[in-house]
């Protein structure tokens, strides 16, 4: 018959060293799994911040285009004025506002497109990084499942 004395020594040793073990492996899967977090975190921030970029790049573009639109409509209006103003008849005057609205109005129009292009491919370079970080989550899920 065993001693009593041994048998709990031998059976506090064995909680002690699988407690131990329990422990140091729960420690190993949290540093684990923070490491993922924090590599997780940096892509995000990334991805953010390439999102932002790609936002300040089309803003850029559409304030470019819209000064470059407005001066050209600037000096087109003061050389209408101008040729306005040299006409010799109400006719000559008439005809010539009429192609000048029409010609404006057209310009003004394919302004629009083309901003409406530089906004749309904005908008697709922008959410481009998030949707690729959400891609990437969604999928490390349904993997996890």
């Amino acid at each position: 018959m065993a001693n009593p004395a041994e048998t709990v020594k031998s059976t506090v040793e064995q909680f002690t060293t699988a407690s131990n073990q329990a422990f140091k492996d729960n420690v190993e899967k949290s540093l684990s799994a923070l490491a993922t977090f924090n590599t997780y975190s940096k892509q995000n921030l990334e991805a953010v911040v390439a999102s932002v970029t790609a936002a300040a790049k089309g803003a850029e573009a559409i304030s470019a285009q819209t000064l470059a639109f407005s001066k050209k409509s600037m000096e087109d209006n003061v050389a209408a004025a101008k040729t306005l103003a040299n006409c010799k008849s109400l006719q000559e005057a008439v005809e010539y506002q009429t192609s000048f609205a029409k010609t404006a109005m057209e310009a003004y129009m394919a302004q629009m497109n083309s901003m409406s292009e530089t906004v749309t491919a904005s908008m697709k370079d922008s959410f481009k990084p998030i949707n690729e970080r959400v891609t990437a989550f969604v999928e490390r899920v349904q993997a996890a499942r």
